[in-house]
């Protein structure tokens, strides 16, 4: 209302002095001394029409200011936050420069004044968990918080398989989901965010949600296995924030001060604070792929013919050539370009399941898919990574003869059906086989389309964007999962990664906080020879970070799929991150988190003993006791297969017949390691290892 009136007063005296200057001031030599002139009236209207515009400015600038002396928070601090118990939880925000801020919070008040650039913080020690709790904060204004819990706070970031959200895999852990009601774990999606030139001070978006079966789906599920089994043993509320993003190598994480010591990486980031080369380069690519696509639907035969579709179940495709599915088009039918091809199968629906509603499962498609039912279109994919899993309406099946129809685009290598997945259409309890001959045509061939500028990738950029806005607010630790976006230079990595650790630890400055990640899990074609690997450095890149002060690490080299970067089992992931934070973050002295580790080798003979550590109750191996994952070389340096056999507790003697002077072992030591069988007794593997440390990759 102060500001209202003070601009009701304004335009008062503009009108007045517009009145004033059209009675004073001659317009071409007309002026009169009993009235005025149009000429002069129009001069005087479109004067107050400029001193009106002036006006409407000065509204916005007055409300601006008002808006802005207002107290303002960061997103995080908001409706049902956790805070960090036992520590000195930073409250913080934004006012007009030395206002003074009040915060009310269990009985106390903590009082500031902000400093002349208007930021403010005050903080509170020695928090106990419990909630839900609320939160007054005073300025100019006030802000009431609520819902409040003080438990512990996780950061949870990486890449896309810290980001997969329990949706993904909603169908493996429909009762995990439908039991996950609990409001003491709670969840903080950080929005996509990247910025070359500076760290950001806060978040674009983003808000607090409770575990339920609805909002558990949009969790990271890594996240919330581990949280809910730190929930379980502790019994203290928790809340996990979730920072992540596909396909992130680890300088994206990092921030300018670190980065300035990896001179490659650093540039690289320097270029990219040019705005202009960014739109440049969004703008070629946008305008490439668009016209790519374009052109992909204006050839399509599949589509041109409005009348005779290929979705349509009743055109005739017995001219249409056979193809036996799952499989690659290009490892059976070489003649096949990239771009479109349709794939059509007849099934019978029986009597007692027509007309019932079904689940069309396709396993993987590369790239995209679309897929109609006897001519009604179910669903679609845009990339290769997500399951295929269609809903299909029930009274869409008939009894007899039904048509399913896939349209797949590939852009680029391989296109076709992902094979060792399921393809089968699910109603009820039945299930119909979907593997096999497909009849297939391409609909439009076209040259491969190269690949995207992926620019939020970039080095510095997710650190400023995402990571930066976190540095106040107390946490309790840290989980990632990532590396396999550095796995072709996964030397460079035990440098990188240790960096970004103690980089993050210096940002935060709340000491060496637990730092927990996940060795890369198994992936891609088993191979019949032991066999260099990048992956194999990768993860003792990973393991060699364990040097680093409160780390601890998830081996997985037994849940992950030879056909997806995404494997499934993403439970057993965050469990085995709790088990370390038991050990690690929580001082359980009890709990064995980690398989056996290897310590030490002697060479007796013609045999080799190991010696590890983390054996908890005792090394086993599970399947067959003499033939494993294990290989043995000479001094020729060439590994074949060899035979382990436990002797004792934390000791394993390896040999093959035909190496008589051994002189090194490797156990899993392969992209994915065929044979995988130590473990400890409390079923935890063994990481993967080499005896040896011959260099094998520079990057």
């Amino acid at each position: 209302m102060v500001i209202f009136g003070r601009i009701f007063i304004i335009e008062f005296l503009v009108l007045k002095h517009s009145f004033y200057l059209s009675m004073m001031h001659p317009l071409n030599g007309e002026i009169q001394f009993s009235g005025i002139k149009k000429k002069t009236v129009g001069y005087y209207f479109n004067y107050y029409k400029q001193m009106k515009k002036g006006l409407i400015l000065i509204t916005f600038l007055l409300f601006a200011v008002q808006l802005f002396s207002q107290v303002k928070l960061p997103r995080l601090i908001s409706n049902g936050m956790v805070l960090q118990r036992d520590s000195a939880v930073k409250i913080w925000g934004w006012s007009s420069k030395n206002e003074k801020v009040k915060v009310f919070f269990l009985d106390k008040v903590y009082s500031t004044r902000a400093n002349n650039n208007g930021v403010w913080s005050v903080t509170i020690n020695g928090l106990k968990p419990g909630g839900p709790f609320n939160m007054t904060i005073k300025g100019k204004n006030t802000i009431e918080i609520s819902n409040i819990l003080v438990g512990d706070v996780w950061i949870c970031s990486g890449q896309s398989n810290m980001e997969l959200p329990m949706r993904r895999v909603q169908w493996i852990y429909e009762n995990e989901i439908v039991g996950s009601e609990n409001s003491n774990i709670r969840n903080f999606s950080v929005p996509h965010r990247y910025n070359f030139v500076e760290p950001q001070s806060d978040l674009t978006g983003g808000s607090w949600a409770y575990a339920n079966k609805n909002n558990v789906l949009d969790f990271s599920a890594v996240s919330y296995f581990f949280a809910r089994e730190i929930y379980r043993k502790n019994g203290i509320p928790i809340g996990i924030i979730n920072a992540s993003m596909g396909g992130s190598p680890v300088e994206a994480w990092m921030s300018e001060n670190t980065l300035i010591n990896f001179q490659r990486q650093y540039n690289e980031a320097l270029m990219f604070r040019d705005n202009n080369l960014i739109k440049e380069i969004e703008n070629s690519d946008n305008i490439r792929i668009q016209s790519w696509y374009r052109l992909l639907r204006q050839k399509d035969e599949g589509y041109r013919n409005k009348t005779n579709n290929w979705f349509d179940p009743n055109i005739d495709c017995n001219d249409w050539a056979k193809m036996n599915i799952p499989g690659y088009w290009s490892d059976s039918e070489p003649e096949i370009k990239n771009g479109v091809v349709w794939f059509r199968k007849k099934i019978n629906i029986a009597d007692d399941i027509a007309g019932k509603n079904g689940l069309l499962i396709l396993g993987r498609i590369v790239d995209a898919d679309s897929v109609y039912v006897n001519g009604s279109f179910v669903g679609t994919v845009s990339y290769q990574y997500p399951p295929r899993r269609y809903e299909i309406p029930a009274g869409l099946l008939k009894k007899g003869e039904n048509t399913i129809v896939v349209r797949v685009i590939n852009s680029s290598g391989k296109g076709g059906f992902v094979p060792d997945k399921e393809y089968e259409l699910v109603i009820g309890d039945s299930k119909i086989d979907l593997k096999g001959e497909w009849h297939y045509k391409q609909g439009a061939g076209m040259e491969p389309l190269a690949g995207q500028t992926f620019i939020r990738w970039k080095p510095l950029g997710l650190y400023n964007g995402m990571i930066s806005p976190l540095i106040n607010y107390g946490i309790k630790g840290v989980i990632w999962y990532q590396g396999e976006s550095n796995a072709g230079r996964p030397m460079e990595y035990r440098e990188l990664f240790p960096a970004m650790i103690a980089d993050w630890r210096e940002r935060f400055n709340q000491g060496d906080f637990p730092f927990l990640f996940v060795q890369l899990a198994n992936y891609m074609e088993v191979k019949d020879k032991p066999s260099e690997s990048n992956w194999a450095l990768l993860r003792e890149s990973q393991s060699k970070t364990l040097n680093v002060k409160n780390t601890g690490m998830a081996v997985t080299i037994d849940i992950g799929e030879w056909n997806d970067i995404h494997p499934l089992n993403k439970k057993d992931v965050g469990e085995r991150l709790a088990f370390a934070a038991q050990k690690i973050a929580y001082n359980n002295k009890n709990i064995v988190y980690s398989g056996p580790v290897y310590e030490s080798m002697v060479v007796n003979g013609n045999k080799i003993e190991l010696t590890f550590s983390e054996v908890g109750s005792g090394l086993i191996f599970k399947g067959d006791n003499e033939q494993g994952a294990f290989a043995i070389c000479g001094s020729d340096k060439k590994f074949v297969w060899a035979k382990a056999l436990i002797t004792g507790k934390d000791k394993i003697i390896v040999w093959c017949d035909n190496i008589e002077n051994p002189v090194a072992v490797r156990y899993a030591w392969a992209d994915n390691p065929a044979g995988v069988n130590l473990y400890n007794k409390e079923d935890l593997p063994a990481s993967p290892f080499r005896t040896d440390n011959w260099d094998q990759n520079k990057d």
